[in-house]
């Protein structure tokens, strides 16, 4: 009997070592679970296209391999998305937002409706780099910035509207670099490339991603960009190389500040270090995978991951700017 019960009390010992609930090897924590991405703009467009491609392939890179669905929740040039992901999504790590890469604009310069501090997001990073460049038609005289200024009649330029960061790329230049430009709203980016292909503008600035096709299609060439390059534009002219005016220069360089961080992710504050350090792994691994790559390629996208560390630091950047600064980006860059 003596023995018995030791046998019993053994087998029970490794019983509880390798076959509990609770053994070494746990059921990873997405296993089972639905994951969200919330991308806080109208389904279509290159936030929505990032987020549902990401959505395809993150699975296999996160233990567990959760479902991933992606919800849009559009409204005020993403806050209402942020104040989402802020003040109601739980910490559980399930939701993800991606937003407005110049979200951070809205509380630099107090945006009226922005309950957010974005200090305190749990930031995973960003999916992509979006440059901003300056094109114009490839039918017209102007080849180089010198060209555009000596134009004397001012050079009609389509944007999206003052809270727009094309339109805004373009008042900087017009403000502090001397460019003499007419610009012309249109409700989409779409609506503005048919401007030009009618040639009722002669040219817009925006994102070198969103443009790159009409470039290789010879409809439009770059001519200005941004201190943030990508592959295809690195000899372009600056535009804070354009300016002598030490404010132009900053204010400048805080609006290309957003462009590093092209596509952010973030969850609400306080989710757990493990469940980001899971994410953070997962879209590092994701922006290498050969099958995303190439469906990407296909879509005449880029996808490459910019570390929460450099988004932080980006946004460190704006926030430490006098107050006088700030008055001054208030004046030309708007939410």
């Amino acid at each position: 009997m003596k023995k018995r019960i030791l046998y019993l009390l053994f087998t029970s010992i490794i019983d509880s070592i390798f076959l509990s609930p609770q053994a070494l090897l746990s059921a990873p924590y997405y296993e089972g679970k639905t994951l969200k991405i919330v991308v806080g703009f109208t389904p279509g467009g290159g936030y929505d296209r990032m987020g549902r491609l990401l959505a395809k392939h993150l699975p296999k890179h996160i233990p567990g391999k959760p479902s991933i669905i992606v919800e849009n929740m559009e409204g005020a040039g993403s806050i209402i998305c942020s104040n989402y992901i802020y003040n109601v999504v739980k910490p559980d790590g399930l939701t993800i937002g991606t937003v407005n890469r110049g979200i951070s604009f809205a509380q630099l310069t107090k945006v009226e409706g922005v309950k957010f501090d974005v200090m305190k997001y749990s930031w995973i990073g960003s999916a992509a780099v979006e440059a901003s460049v300056l094109t114009v038609r490839n039918d017209l005289p102007y080849k180089t910035y010198d060209d555009l200024r000596k134009v004397k009649e001012p050079i009609p330029l389509g944007t999206m509207g003052p809270a727009s960061s094309d339109h805004q790329f373009l008042v900087l230049l017009r403000e502090f670099a001397g460019l003499n430009t007419k610009l012309i709203f249109y409700p989409s980016s779409a609506e503005a490339m048919l401007a030009i292909e009618r040639k009722e503008v002669d040219g817009r600035a925006g994102s070198y991603s969103s443009i790159k096709p009409f470039i290789e299609r010879g409809l439009v060439h770059p001519v200005i960009r941004g201190r943030v390059s990508e592959k295809g534009i690195e000899n372009l002219p600056v535009n804070e190389d354009l300016t002598t005016d030490p404010t132009g220069k900053t204010i400048m360089a805080m609006l290309d500040s957003a462009d590093r961080m092209g596509r952010p992710y973030f969850l609400p504050p306080g989710t757990p270090a493990n469940i980001m350090n899971i994410l953070r792994d997962a879209f590092s691994k994701v922006a290498n995978d050969s099958e995303l790559k190439e469906e990407a390629k296909k879509n005449r996208m880029e996808v490459t991951y910019i570390p929460a560390d450099d988004c932080l630091k980006a946004i460190n950047y704006l926030f430490k700017q006098p107050e006088s600064i700030v008055k001054e980006f208030s004046k030309y860059v708007k939410f």
